[in-house]
C-alpha cells in the first residue's frame, strides 16, 4: 500500500501534515504523536523580528469550532532558527517553515534567511494585513497575490506554497493569481473572519472583536473551495479547513487535494493526526486502494 505523495519535488511518506498555528513546531505534541510518522510538520508563523500578537482575550470557543485573535505571536526568525529547526531534524519528517509579514520586505527577508536551512518548503501566509495598502490582507486581492508571490519565488530556495484566504469573492482567481506569480504549491483555507460577542455584558468576546473561525463549521467551505481551486490551475493543493477524521481528509483529497493538514482537530485531540493517517490506511484497504494517488481529485461527477 503507497502512501507516499509528492508536491513540487518533495517526497511526503503520507498526506497528513499539521496546520500552521495549531502545533507549535512540534516540541509542544511529541510526547503524544510520534513526529516520525507525520508527512510534514507545518511550524507555526515566523517572521523577520519578533510578534506580540494580540491583546487578550483571544481564543473563543463557538458552535463547531472557534475564533482565535492571536495575531500571530512567534520569537521571530533569529530564535527560530537556533531552536526550532534542530529540533525537527531530530524527526524523519518534513519541515514545512510558514512564513508571515506585513510588507514584501518582510516576508523577503524572511525567505532569504532560510535559503540555507535544512528546511523543505516554505508555506507564505498572505492572509497577513498589507500596511502598505491601508491594511487589507495580500491575500484578498488577486494583484496583490501575485506580485507577492512572485518577489518571493525571486529569493526562495526552495518550493513556496502560498496560503490562500478564504476571504475572497472567488477562490478560483486567487489561486490563478498565485499559479502565474510562479507558486510552486498552494495550501487552503486559512481561516474565515468571524465573530462573538457576550449578550450579557454586551461585549466583543475578542479584544480584537473579529477572529478567524476555525473547526467542523468551516469544512464544507473548504472542501468547495478546494475543488474550485483544483478545477482552475494545475498547481498541487494542501488543503484544510475543519478536517476532524479521516472521512474528512479523503473528502479533501477527492476534491484535489494532494496533501490535508490538521488544525483545530490538534487542540481536542492530541493524536488526531495519527489517528487520521491510520483511518485512511484502514480505508485504501477496505476499498482495495493500492496507491493514494489514486484518490487525488477522484470525485466523481
Amino acid at each position: 500500500m503507497n502512501t507516499k505523495v509528492n508536491i513540487a519535488g518533495v517526497t511526503f511518506r503520507n498526506p497528513i501534515m499539521t496546520a500552521s498555528g495549531t502545533f507549535g513546531s512540534g516540541a509542544e505534541y511529541g510526547e503524544f504523536v510520534d513526529l516520525n510518522r507525520l508527512g510534514a510538520v507545518v511550524t507555526k508563523g515566523v517572521a523577520s523580528v519578533p510578534w506580540e500578537g494580540n491583546p487578550t482575550p483571544r481564543v473563543a470557543e463557538v458552535y463547531g469550532g472557534m475564533l482565535n485573535a492571536v495575531g500571530l505571536q512567534n520569537p521571530g526568525i533569529d530564535l527560530f532558527i537556533e531552536r526550532d529547526i534542530p529540533f525537527l531534524k531530530h524527526y524523519d519528517t518534513k519541515i514545512i517553515v510558514n512564513v508571515c509579514g506585513h510588507t514584501v520586505e518582510e516576508y523577503c527577508e524572511v525567505v532569504e534567511r532560510l535559503a540555507d536551512q535544512p528546511v523543505d518548503m516554505l508555506e507564505i501566509n498572505i492572509s497577513c494585513p498589507n500596511v502598505k495598502e491601508g491594511g487589507i490582507a495580500f491575500g484578498q486581492d488577486a494583484s496583490a497575490v501575485e506580485a507577492v508571490t512572485k518577489e518571493i519565488k525571486k529569493h526562495a530556495a526552495q518550493p513556496v506554497i502560498m496560503k490562500l484566504s478564504p476571504n475572497v469573492t472567488d477562490i478560483g482567481d486567487m489561486a490563478k493569481a498565485a499559479e502565474a506569480g510562479g507558486a510552486d504549491a498552494l495550501s487552503l483555507i486559512n481561516t474565515l473572519t468571524g465573530m462573538k460577542i457576550d449578550v450579557k455584558r454586551r461585549k466583543f468576546v475578542l479584544a480584537n472583536k473579529t477572529g478567524g473561525l476555525s473547526g467542523p463549521a468551516i469544512h464544507p467551505i473548504a472542501v468547495r473551495m478546494v475543488y474550485q481551486a483544483a478545477q482552475a490551475v494545475k498547481l498541487p493543493i494542501i488543503g484544510m479547513g475543519g478536517v476532524m477524521n479521516a472521512e474528512d481528509a479523503l473528502e479533501l483529497i477527492l476534491a484535489g487535494a494532494t496533501a490535508v493538514s490538521v488544525g483545530t482537530a490538534n487542540f481536542k485531540n492530541p493524536t488526531a493526526t495519527t489517528d487520521i493517517i491510520n483511518g485512511i490506511m484502514e480505508y485504501m484497504a477496505a476499498q482495495s486502494i493500492n496507491d493514494i494517488r489514486n484518490l487525488i481529485g477522484a470525485v466523481e461527477e
